[in-house]
């Protein structure tokens, strides 16, 4: 049973859970156990598995260890402590493998340098990918008592039959950064690799997770523990303590009038207000979402305030590991004023203390906003201080319910992948590599992961088929049997002398990948785009790459055909698939403060020309009803403004306000390319959009036999059609109707079968898989060799069999995780049904809260001051038209 607790134990019984020594080196450290700790101390002690999830600084580390320690050091003063593995310590990162192994170390060395007695010294070893040879031997032969090490070195432990020996005494497993893992396969990795550590032993252990941000909270805690081999929920109790470290925060806009105010304005006031706080705090961090933001606010910062590299920094994935890791220490010893990231150093890496957090732009995600600037007031008892800025009146909106949700405790979910076909193939090659098994045993141990507790047998018969050589047209592709199956006498086994060099040397979940070349098609280079930016292209997509446009026209192994589409209003931006996508709960909270506000906006929306004129100034007095709203949400004055005056745009030129239960449908026309356009106003994130946006496109392609442009954001999406393709609002109702009884996975799946998002995901599903290897007996072999086989591979499969298990893998990963669709359909179902309303209209000029999807590809640092002149070009049309109206 998960149990969520409410009540914390007294400081007195906390300590008393402690072994003596232990006890008195906490007390002499901190004043009183914290929050989480009240609990902690005392479950662990009595083997309860527990889920912590609590804020950065609130001694989540000593939740876990100081009961750990405790019990090791009663083992070690009964002379029972012996060199084997007791407790193992799992988190994503390797630099927080690094603290942690430090901060353990620290306590120990000063506990026994206090101790009078002589007594067998606890010892904690880390073992990742960077661990030397030598140390790893060191660990076969005098294994730690504390293990800290990674999923993917943990899963290589796993068929080490030698240290496997030290491991029959375990007691504990620590999963660190949970919400890290929880979403994605890396953590689908780690879960089934537990339940074979735990099968391996022959008893389980003591399960402690620590997270910052895990909602819902009971399915964390069910990625934790997993079911028995009856498929029982296992027990968990629960600490939430994620609001326990009081938020301080704000969205501000940097200038009175955003749409008003010039580039340079904006410019100055942005770098002049984020200098005025960093110059009032010790240590700032900054965060900007992508990495070329990252660069240009240290290189503008820098610039204007003469802030040197002793004071300043930039810290993102794309620099070097050494480079990363000396900023790092510089912000430990205090050395740094302020470091920019893009999302680097989100997690819970020890960065010293940070007075102030700075967010630029929106991070898509309640979650995110609250662990970033819970990385700030490094301490229990100290708040989280930070400011959201925004320059563009949807991220406003944006920002101001994203901070109100946060006020109110509302997260966003994480989505565990489910029965990742991919995964289960490496761990049934690993399971095979230590024994014989029985097929249905097997079956029970993997069920008795989170993620893969509803597996379909029949899937997992296929995966044993598959892997066994049953497939017998895959030889001629050079893919060969991992392990042996037999059907007959239900058991499988290791099969061939390589196969355990191969699962050594290609294990893990996390893709190769390189950059693309982008060249002409008379083969001029270009330029390089990332090889996830190119996943997301489609022919006729246009982007910006050194100053100019190009349309993309196909790609050939690791080159992307463009031509040139000077004239043309890119509509992607480079940097898109670093972003995030914003989250479903996070879209709906908008929409639902869209509803609410535009009832209130509605009041004093009258077609008048001195209304109209303000609002060209941006002087409109925000009325009263709107006024109790945003003074009970953390914005500043100028971001009221903003906000009212936009809605109040909108309004008055369209009539309508596209909320979560109602679709703004628009047809327009782009003169500048003469392309039609029809605007869908979908607020649910761009998972959601993009599956919709592909569905409307399928449709209105087929009726009209034409090519069709898209242009995908979070809060809806643009179909664009050549000029004398004009789709009438009768054809879009029908359209809506034929989708609410189509079968929409089958639609999308013929669609994407071409697309290169299908051809680089069903690379990255066989490299998981073992179909294509990515080393071979110590040999790396590159990306381009890789998807050159994989896309041999893939043609042979689907002439196989439609659902081949990779196959099937693949689109559940392209449809479940890229995408959403399972909400998809249910919007459209809802759109059919009429609970969720749509309007089309025709608008010679797109409406206001069209602009920034129209102007999304050009969310560009090169073509940001191209993009703020057409917002406020598209704005001028606004109001000439009001004013034009309101005679």
């Amino acid at each position: 049973m998960i149990r969520v607790l409410d009540k914390q134990f007294s400081v007195e019984e906390s300590l008393d859970s402690l072994n003596l020594f232990i006890r008195k080196w906490f007390v002499s450290r901190y004043k009183e156990p914290s929050p989480p700790q009240r609990y902690s101390f005392k479950l662990i002690k009595e083997k309860k598995n527990i889920l912590v999830t609590a804020p950065t600084g609130s001694g989540k580390t000593f939740s876990a260890f100081m009961a750990v320690l405790s019990d090791l050091m009663n083992m070690s003063l009964a002379n029972q402590l012996e060199e084997k593995v007791y407790c193992i310590y799992v988190s994503p990162l390797r630099a927080l493998n690094n603290d942690i192994y430090r901060n353990l170390n620290v306590p120990l060395s000063e506990i026994y340098a206090d101790l009078s007695i002589d007594v067998k010294k606890i010892t904690v070893g880390i073992r990742t990918g960077d661990t030397p040879t030598s140390e790893r031997q060191k660990h076969l032969a005098h294994p730690p008592n504390i293990l800290v090490t990674t999923p993917e070195s943990l899963a290589i432990l796993l068929n080490s039959p030698r240290f496997m020996e030290n491991l029959k005494e375990l007691k504990y497993f620590i999963i660190d950064e949970l919400h890290e893992l929880a979403n994605n396969k890396r953590g689908v990795h780690l879960s089934l690799s537990m339940e074979r550590l735990a099968e391996a032993v022959g008893h389980d252990f003591v399960r402690i997770g620590m997270g910052a941000t895990l909602h819902p909270i009971e399915d964390a805690a069910r990625f934790l523990v997993g079911y028995d081999r009856k498929g029982n929920e296992r027990d968990c109790d629960v600490v939430d303590a994620t609001w326990n470290k009081k938020l301080q925060f704000i969205a501000m806009s940097p200038v009175k009038d955003i749409m008003n105010a010039k580039d340079e304005e904006i410019e100055n006031s942005l770098y002049s207000t984020m200098n005025s706080i960093i110059k009032k705090n010790s240590t700032t961090l900054i965060f900007t979402n992508t990495r070329s933001g990252t660069e240009r606010v240290v290189y503008n910062l820098a610039k204007r305030y003469k802030y040197g590299n002793e004071n300043i920094a930039a810290h993102h994935g794309s620099l070097s590991r050494d480079t990363r890791l000396g900023v790092e220490e510089m912000l430990k010893k205090g050395k740094l004023k302020c470091v920019v990231s893009s999302t680097s150093l989100e997690l819970g890496i020890d960065i010293g203390s940070i007075d102030n957090v700075i967010q630029l732009g929106s991070p898509k995600s309640v979650a995110r906003v609250v662990q970033r600037i819970g990385r700030s007031g490094h301490g229990f008892g100290n708040p989280a201080i930070g400011e959201v800025i925004v320059t563009n009146r949807d991220d406003l909106v944006e920002c101001t319910v994203m901070l109100d949700s946060a006020v109110k405790r509302h997260l966003d979910s994480f989505n565990t992948p489910k029965n990742a076909l991919d995964v289960l193939c490496q761990h049934i090659v690993g399971m095979a590599l230590n024994r014989k098994w029985d097929v249905d045993d097997a079956y029970d141990t993997i069920r008795c992961s989170y993620p893969y507790h509803t597996l379909d047998k029949q899937d997992y018969f296929a995966v044993l088929r598959y892997l066994s050589g049953m497939y017998v047209g895959l030889e001629s592709r050079r893919v060969y049997a991992k392990i042996w199956y037999d059907e007959k006498e239900k058991a499988f086994g290791r099969r061939g002398k390589l196969t355990k060099l191969i699962y050594y040397l290609n294990l893990g979940t996390i893709p190769d990948e390189v950059s693309v070349d982008v060249v002409t098609k008379e083969n001029k280079h270009i330029g390089n785009i990332e090889e996830e930016f190119l996943a997301r292209l489609k022919p006729g997509d246009t982007f910006v790459l050194g100053g100019r446009v190009y349309r993309f026209e196909y790609s050939r192994v690791m080159k992307a055909y463009v031509s040139d589409a000077s004239g043309l209003a890119p509509t992607i931006p480079p940097w898109y698939s670093e972003q995030l996508p914003l989250t479903y709960e996070l879209a709906i909270n908008i929409g639902r403060f869209r509803a609410e506000f535009t009832e209130a906006v509605s009041k004093s929306a009258k077609k008048e020309k001195k209304l109209v004129s303000k609002l060209s100034r941006n002087t409109l007095e925000v009325n009263k009803d709107a006024k109790k709203i945003l003074d009970s949400m953390p914005i500043d004055d100028n971001a009221k403004n903003s906000l009212f005056n936009y809605f109040m745009e909108q309004l008055l030129f369209a009539g309508y306000v596209p909320n979560d239960r109602f679709m703004l449908i628009e047809q327009s026309v782009d003169e500048e390319s003469e392309r039609n356009l029809i605007i869908f106003h979908s607020l649910y994130g761009r998972r959601i959009n993009d599956a919709m946006s592909r569905l409307f496109g399928i449709k209105i392609a087929d009726m009209h036999d034409t090519e069709v442009g898209v242009n995908i954001t979070d809060n809806g999406f643009v179909i664009m059609t050549p000029e004398d393709v004009r789709i009438t609002g009768k054809e879009i109702h029908s359209i809506i109707q034929e989708l609410g009884k189509a079968d929409l996975y089958k639609i999308l799946r013929e669609n994407i079968r071409r697309t290169e998002m299908m051809k680089r995901r069903f690379r990255h599903c066989a490299a998981r898989s073992f179909m294509i290897l990515r080393n071979y007996r110590g040999i790396k072999i590159g990306v381009r060799r890789q998807h050159v086989n994989s896309q041999a591979i893939l043609k042979a499969v689907e002439e196989m069999d439609p659902n081949f298990p990779i196959l099937k893998e693949t689109y559940r990963e392209i449809f479940d995780d890229l995408m959403d669709l399972p909400r998809t359909t249910k919007i459209i179902k809802e759109l059919v049904e009429g609970s969720i309303d749509y309007k089309v209209i025709t608008s010679g000029i797109p409406s206001p809260f069209s602009h920034m999807m129209l102007t999304f590809g050009e969310a560009d640092v090169i073509m940001m001051s191209d993009r703020r002149k057409h917002l406020k070009e598209l704005r001028k049309q606004v109001l000439a038209k009001l004013k034009e109206m309101s005679k």
